[in-house]
């Protein structure tokens, strides 16, 4: 879904080369029908199966954006020269990124390309973030996440945020206290990567973020389109990639690439 950061967040379905605006439908009966159809994201070819959220097989194993470093930068291997695509890592990988700081389902550290924030923070269902760092590269940003992790989760707790199970908090305080713990593994860091590769962004502000939500869910059902093609009932929500209806929730961004017809 392709989201605008506004109070509350603005939400588009993306339907091929147009978009659904959702925020109107709050309230009203939505379905959504697979057809059975699923097409690779990259090269639009049919697949039976879409892997690593929206690719044929071929896709999935030729391109560098499928690969285990983009999930675990701290893997990178691009100096060993065994890129998939060096001219896309060139290109996705070695520009600015920022570890922040976020609070989904509890405090939690994250990275991203300079460009997509805010939309990361938003596709986490995040209601508060803080960019904490700005480093050179995606390896040098997984580094820092490994060092800081030492000390707060990487994980979003999915149906916590769904059930909106989450307290705010003040970011600064909680940004500075996780730093003080990790003082001595991020100054190593520096000393190994140059004293200029990682920018401390000691003035950022926490930024909050409210979500277009009539009720949420006591308890959280998860449609499946491979399950179930056919998903319907009364839009309740819409928080991160997902759909919260009065019958279940669905994960919008896990079936990229199927083939759906929307009636409303």
């Amino acid at each position: 879904m392709k989201t605008a950061l506004q109070s509350p967040v603005e939400y588009q379905l993306r339907l091929g080369e147009e978009g659904l605006p959702l925020n109107p439908l709050l309230g009203k009966r939505l379905t959504l029908n697979y057809t059975g159809q699923i097409f690779c994201t990259h090269c639009n070819r049919k697949t039976k199966k879409s892997f690593s959220q929206g690719y044929c097989y071929p896709c999935f194993r030729a391109l560098a954006q499928c690969d285990t470093c983009i999930m675990k930068p701290e893997l990178c291997h691009y100096a060993e020269g065994t890129c998939r695509e060096p001219e896309w890592g060139e290109q996705f990988c070695f520009q600015g990124h920022t570890v922040y700081f976020s609070n989904s389902s509890g405090i939690k550290v994250g990275i991203t390309r300079n460009t997509q924030i805010p939309t990361r923070w938003i596709d986490q269902g995040a209601i508060q973030a803080i960019p904490v760092f700005n480093v050179k590269n995606r390896f040098h940003s997984g580094l820092v996440e490994i060092a800081i992790g030492k000390y707060v989760s990487d994980k979003t707790k999915w149906q916590a945020m769904l059930k909106n199970q989450v307290e705010a908090l003040d970011m600064v305080a909680e940004r500075d206290t996780i730093l003080e713990q990790c003082r001595l593994e991020l100054d190593a860091l520096k000393h190994q990567l140059g004293e200029d590769s990682i920018e401390l962004l000691a003035d950022a502000e926490a930024v909050d973020i409210h979500y277009p939500v009539l009720e949420y869910p006591t308890k959280v059902s998860s449609f499946n389109f491979d399950k179930k093609p056919e998903v319907s009932g009364t839009l309740m929500g819409i928080k991160g990639q997902y759909l919260i209806f009065d019958t279940g929730v669905i994960n919008v961004r896990k079936f990229t690439g199927y083939e759906v017809e929307v009636s409303c």
